[in-house]
């Protein structure tokens, strides 16, 4: 029974329902416009972890505006339920076109991907990926407006028991090998995702089925697939070959991006085309499909034999090119006009000129310099902030110390913040000779270290005994206010002690009713292994006086 209000929405009807949730057709009910409610799953809330996971996630969705995204609205909590608002578009999933005409024709396929692909560009130059993209989450309008949806929404459904009793099943043919892994996703996850999308539009199955989910990413992993060609086989092999690139199993092999994707698929466009109006219909003919040339790897269109074989003769061919020869020397009025000494020194003349005026009103004064590295330091955290540094702050530090430091001061300082912290990221390394890191980096990274692992107790042990050893040192304020924001960053996200420590509680009061109703042995077994794993913790104070007390009076006791 579908709920009569959420949030501010007024629901009408159900119009989709699957593993991430419910979605309604609503109108708000002051403005009256339509929308699209998604209502996830109540039992999501009780996971340990969600509620930050879905608020990060839902505040990048806030970045993504574009024609081809679902717009995303507002997201909020009623009575228990986690929902958020997005655009309503009237159309139909891809999944049901599919269902409908099998096999999508090939034109059809690439202005639908080149629609995919736009939206790709724009949520991935957010910073955002879609992790999930398969037909149901790709809706296309009467007028053929192509919308991707739930973009980011599968990660907040990464979680381990979620994952293995079947939260996400049903994606399972369009997952990627690194994410099949468990591996990092990154942009060309969601290229190969594009590829498996194409295969099954251009074919009418997915590159890769089988009985069950583990085997279907095992082939994702490792097995290969019939080129789709082999199916469709009234698609150009151009973008077979595209297809085939998409769905390669290592990353680097796939396309750089989404922009790289969308030119070749144009490109494949401008070659059937181009083959068309050279007279050839039949897209297996010599033209369409280029053989290799011994003794070499260019490919080249097979010779046509004879004098009129083929769908373009050797006569026709042959005069075909001496004609563009001969209108290609043929001089143009411009041609004619720089075919002489004065005219070519006079332009140069010009070139020159005009270089010198453009140089001159090229040339940055001191507050240019200044307000350019202000500007780049209001980006996110980036590589940007180093262009600031180097190619506007310091040469004006350099240049007038006096006078710009003190306003340069505060923005060293957060750049410098943001190399630490950057140094401190655990990633690969390049074996060589490395920096020793100073004491305080060591303990940073040790607590870096903890957090990722999981030990969130100790990391914040060790931030907050390393907060205590920077403070009052002035040459330290870099690492110590890094230290505080990691800090910061850690409580919030494991949330409050009550909420985190669900594990303890349920351990001393299985140890209290041991200590009553069982063996002394058990309670004592069980409070030592408490005291051991929680005793370092400074949250646990509390918890770990009521398990000493315990601990005593079950020592006191004899053996049963």
């Amino acid at each position: 029974m579908p709920p009569d209000r959420v949030g501010s929405y007024l629901i009408e009807k159900k119009i989709g329902a699957g593993g991430m949730g419910t979605v309604y057709l609503a109108h708000h009910a002051d403005s009256g416009n339509e929308v699209a409610v998604k209502v996830l799953p109540a039992s999501l809330a009780r996971e340990e972890g969600f509620i930050i996971r879905f608020e990060r996630e839902i505040e990048a969705l806030g970045k993504l505006s574009h024609p081809n995204i679902v717009a995303f609205l507002e997201a909020g909590e009623d009575d228990g339920l986690h929902y958020y608002a997005m655009e309503y578009v009237d159309g139909e999933t891809l999944t049901n076109r599919i269902r409908r005409e099998s096999r999508i024709p090939w034109r059809d396929v690439i202005d639908i991907s080149l629609q995919i692909c736009l939206a790709l560009k724009a949520a991935h130059d957010s910073g955002v990926i879609h992790r999930d993209l398969k037909p149901s989450n790709i809706l296309v309008q009467e007028d053929g407006t192509v919308k991707l949806s739930d973009f980011g929404v599968a990660h907040v459904f990464a979680m381990s028991r979620l994952t293995v009793t079947g939260g996400i099943i049903g994606t399972v043919e369009y997952m990627s090998p690194e994410q099949a892994q468990g591996k990092r996703v990154s942009p060309r996850s969601d290229l190969y995702s594009l590829g498996a999308l194409m295969y099954v539009m251009l074919t009418g199955r997915p590159p890769f089925t089988g009985e069950s989910t583990v085997e279907v990413m095992q082939k994702h992993k490792f097995s290969r697939f019939d080129p789709p060609q082999l199916i469709a086989t009234d698609m150009p092999h151009w973008l077979d070959e595209i297809v085939c690139q998409l769905l390669e199993k290592e990353p680097e092999k796939r396309f750089a991006d989404a922009y790289v994707l969308s030119r070749r698929l144009r490109e494949v466009l401008g070659k059937v085309n181009l083959s068309t109006s050279a007279g050839v219909t039949d897209e297996n003919s010599p033209l369409e499909r280029p053989t290799a040339l011994a003794g070499g790897d260019e490919e080249r269109p097979t010779a046509l034999a004879g004098g009129d074989e083929g769908p373009i003769g050797g006569t026709l061919m042959r005069d075909l090119v001496r004609n563009e020869i001969r209108r290609s020397q043929e001089p143009t009025k411009l041609g004619q006009i720089l075919d002489n000494t004065w005219v070519l020194v006079g332009l140069l003349l010009l070139i020159v000129g005009g270089g010198w005026v453009w140089f001159q009103s090229r040339h940055l004064s001191p507050q240019d310099h200044f307000d350019l590295g202000v500007a780049l330091m209001q980006n996110d955290e980036s590589v940007d902030w180093l262009t600031a540094r180097d190619e506007h702050f310091q040469p004006l530090l350099d240049a007038d110390s006096k006078r710009w430091s003190k306003k340069i001061a505060p923005h060293m300082e957060r750049i410098q913040i943001y190399e630490l912290k950057t140094s401190l990221a655990p990633r690969k390394r390049l074996r060589k000779k490395k920096k020793t890191a100073s004491e305080p980096e060591r303990f940073l990274k040790l607590a870096l270290h903890y957090r990722e692992v999981g030990d969130m107790a100790q990391a914040e042990s060790t931030l907050m005994a390393l907060e205590t050893l920077l403070s009052g040192r002035p040459d330290d304020k870099p690492l110590l206010e890094l230290t505080e924001q990691l800090l910061d960053d850690l409580r919030k996200e494991v949330g409050t002690p009550t909420v985190r420590y669900g594990f303890l509680e349920e351990s001393l009061k299985r140890a209290r009713k041991l200590s009553v109703d069982g063996t002394p042995h058990d309670a004592r077994q069980l409070l030592k292994s408490i005291i051991q794993l929680y005793e370092a913790d400074p949250h646990t104070t509390t918890q770990m006086k009521e398990a000493r007390e315990l601990l005593k009076k079950v020592d006191a006791r004899p053996d049963q």
